[in-house]
């Protein structure tokens, strides 16, 4: 069995949950025994918090790197916490008023949006199968934003090009796309985190699918990329699994030699 790896990091959306957003039973059972094995298992993901704590419970994990390694906790203990800045979020709420495009503000324990029942909104949150944001314009100067959604479609995204040196923007969605701050990711909430803890960053594996999770994929010890992965991410990978579907994470997990 391993001795080189002691903590697995695992983004969700493609990677522990499905196309239904659904744990498969077979990646329920391979967390068990890698956690039963005296390794860590920690969510990684560009989801808040409160999108993803009944997954948590279900997979008795205690520790997460959230919103694309903007607030990162480790059993329960908040390690870093980067929010948006208000000045650049200001200018963002001019620039997509101006288009006409629709924000959403997340906060770590709370989102809200600053356009009731838009269409973009109502169909890119429902990809995700969560709750959908209260309706609060002036969120964003009242609490930290750990990172929003600009919701508009591809063709549009020359619009916001070259406006902000410290905000990066990335798709997720045909109608939404992820605003970060600029220099983070899950790389950087999981280097965080490690520091820590005291374990290298050589001893850590990490699971993803999206192009968010490309920074993480090259940083640790072993990056894992799922079958069903964007093409752009598998020449990032250490090794690429099956699909979510069709056993990846128990793969994935015996080829790192974490569980039999």
């Amino acid at each position: 069995m391993n001795n080189k790896y002691n903590i697995v990091f695992f983004d969700l959306d493609g990677t522990l949950l499905n196309e239904d957003k659904q744990v498969p039973q077979d990646t329920i059972q391979a967390i068990a025994e890698l956690k039963a094995n005296g390794i860590e298992p920690v969510i990684a993901t560009g989801r808040a918090p409160y999108f993803f704590e009944p997954i948590a419970k279900l997979l008795h994990i205690e520790s997460f790197v959230s919103l694309n390694g903007a607030y990162v906790v480790y059993r329960g203990e908040p390690l870093l916490q980067r929010p948006l800045p208000a000045r650049s979020l200001q200018k963002l709420v001019e620039l997509a008023g101006r288009h006409q495009h629709p924000l959403v503000f997340q906060g770590h324990d709370r989102y809200y949006t600053n356009t009731e029942a838009h269409p973009f909104v109502v169909e890119s949150i429902n990809s995700l199968k969560v709750e959908h944001p209260g309706f609060d314009p002036e969120f964003w100067s009242k609490s930290p934003v750990y990172q929003a959604f600009l919701h508009c479609e591809e063709q549009d995204e020359s619009l916001y090009d070259g406006q902000f040196d410290d905000l990066r923007l990335i798709r997720w969605h045909s109608k939404a796309m992820d605003v970060t701050l600029r220099g983070g990711s899950k790389a950087v909430g999981i280097a965080a985190m490690l520091e820590r803890l005291g374990i290298p960053l050589s001893a850590a594996v990490a699971f993803g699918d999206g192009l968010n999770d490309k920074e993480m994929l090259q940083e640790v010890g072993l990056g894992i990329a799922m079958g069903n992965s964007h093409p752009d991410l598998l020449p990032h990978a250490d090794y690429v699994t099956a699909a979510v579907d069709e056993g990846g994470i128990r793969q994935g997990l015996r080829y790192a030699g974490l569980i039999n």
